[in-house]
């Protein structure tokens, strides 16, 4: 159970005091019965940010299972992730990513420097000529570098495919194929429960199967 300061603290209890939700309950009621209002709420309260606003939150009219959300609205999720942080001097020299591995290593990364990487690592994915629609798979451990990738494929409009690190060459070949994934981020291997595991080989061993795939990119 959190303690009273912690909930005093905490996002959602600003959340709840912004809108005069006197409790939980209250919260969930008004979430679940008004889905328009709570997700225009949430997207204010985060400082979403969209390049072209969007004229409708929610579009419902071809049924519940198939909405349709922010109706017309543009926006890309890098420059609410990073490049609105970047914007503002007392932020950019914040921590963005703080990563601790199982072998102990640690890094850090401020929004300043998570967004020069990004920016490089863009570049250097449309000097590979990759662009707006192209898959770009990601088969790589929860390292820094797998965020940095991850938005530099956003950043250029290209469409992320992640794959598990765990998966086998069968796994990964048959979702790029589908995808008719261009590139793949991988890595040569990574530790995991205290062991490394080896995976360019299984990289390798899918790319054989991907007639799509043009370029690879490899994290040591």
């Amino acid at each position: 159970r959190p303690s009273q300061a912690q909930v005093d603290g905490a996002n959602l209890t600003a959340f709840m005091q912004i809108w005069k939700l006197p409790d939980f309950d209250a919260l969930m009621q008004k979430s679940t019965h008004d889905v328009a209002w709570f997700t225009e709420a949430v997207l204010k309260f985060l400082d979403i940010r969209f390049y072209e606003p969007y004229s409708q939150v929610i579009d419902l009219k071809n049924g519940i299972q198939f909405p349709k959300w922010c109706v017309d609205g543009k926006m890309n999720i890098v420059h609410n992730c990073v490049k609105k942080w970047v914007e503002n001097e007392a932020d950019r020299k914040k921590i963005a990513i703080a990563f601790e591995g199982e072998d102990g290593i640690t890094k850090t990364l401020t929004y300043e420097d998570v967004d020069k990487e990004i920016n490089k690592t863009a570049n250097a994915l449309r000097t590979l000529g990759l662009g707006k629609g192209n898959t770009i798979g990601i088969f790589m451990p929860m390292t820094p570098e797998i965020v940095i990738a991850l938005l530099a494929i956003a950043k250029i409009g290209g469409i992320i495919l992640p794959l598990f690190s765990g998966y086998g060459a069968g796994a990964i070949a048959s979702r790029m194929v589908d995808a008719d994934a261009k590139a793949l981020f991988a890595a040569d291997g990574a530790f995991r429960r205290g062991k490394a595991v080896e995976m360019k080989s299984v990289a390798d061993e899918a790319a054989e199967q991907i007639p799509t795939l043009k370029h690879m990119i490899v994290l040591k």
